[in-house]
Order: structure tokens, then sequence, then C-alpha cells
């Protein structure tokens, strides 16, 4: 029975381990996105596009960061003691807490571009004509 466990431990940790990297992977794919978008960006002398990468950028954070937290999640169905439940409770706190600042941040710089581009905002949401 013993020997079940440690093997279910070693999967469980290497499944981990594949979906932090996975996430480690997917941001590091956006920053290096954004980090040629912003030298096209600079090198065509737009400086108006920033707002466009930042968004790009954010986009990759929010999803590496959904992966993070479900590695985290895994790893609590592991944790031997109230102290790495305690610790990896509050990572997790923490990074969705950034995820829903982030997303929130995305909403609100998709409207403003919508409104400076002339179209009508994302649905869901009311317009405000006549004002």
């Amino acid at each position: 029975m013993r020997e079940v466990e440690e093997g279910i431990n070693a999967a469980v940790q290497w499944l981990r381990l594949g979906i932090e990297t996975l996430g480690v992977l997917i941001i590091a794919l956006g920053v290096v996105v954004a980090a040629l978008g912003l030298v096209r960006v600079l090198l065509s002398r737009q400086t108006s596009n920033f707002n466009a990468i930042r968004l790009q950028l954010a986009r990759y954070l929010a999803l590496g960061l959904e992966f993070q937290l479900g590695a985290d999640i895994l790893s609590t169905a592991i944790a031997p003691g109230w102290d790495e439940i305690g610790k990896l409770a509050a990572v997790a706190v923490i990074r969705t807490g950034l995820n829903y600042f982030l997303m929130q941040e995305m909403c609100h710089e998709s409207e403003m571009a919508q409104r400076s581009a002339g179209t009508s905002p994302r649905e869901g949401t009311s317009p405000r004509e006549g004002t």
C-alpha cells in the first residue's frame, strides 16, 4: 500500500512540474511576442500601439497564471501537512488576486480601445448614448 501511495505522489509531482513548466513557457512566449511587438512599434514610431502590446502580454500572463494556479491546486492533493497547505493557499490567493486584477485591466483597456476606435462596447455593457 505504501508503494502505491509513493507512486501516486511521484506521478502528481511530475504532473505538477509539467503544468508549472507549461505556465512558465506561456508567460515566456508572451514576453517574447510583446518584446517583438514593442520593437516593431518603436521602429515604426507608432507609439499609439502600446496598449495593444500591453493587452497582448496581459492575455499571455493571465493564461500562464491559470496554469500556475492549477499546479498549486494539484499540489494541495498531496500536501502532507497544514504548513504546506497554508503556504500553497497563500500562493493560490496571491495568484488568483493577480489574475483577477489583470483581467479587470484587460477588460478596461479593451473597452477604451473600442471607444477610441469608434466601435460599440463589448456585449453585456450598456453604451452611453446621448451623454
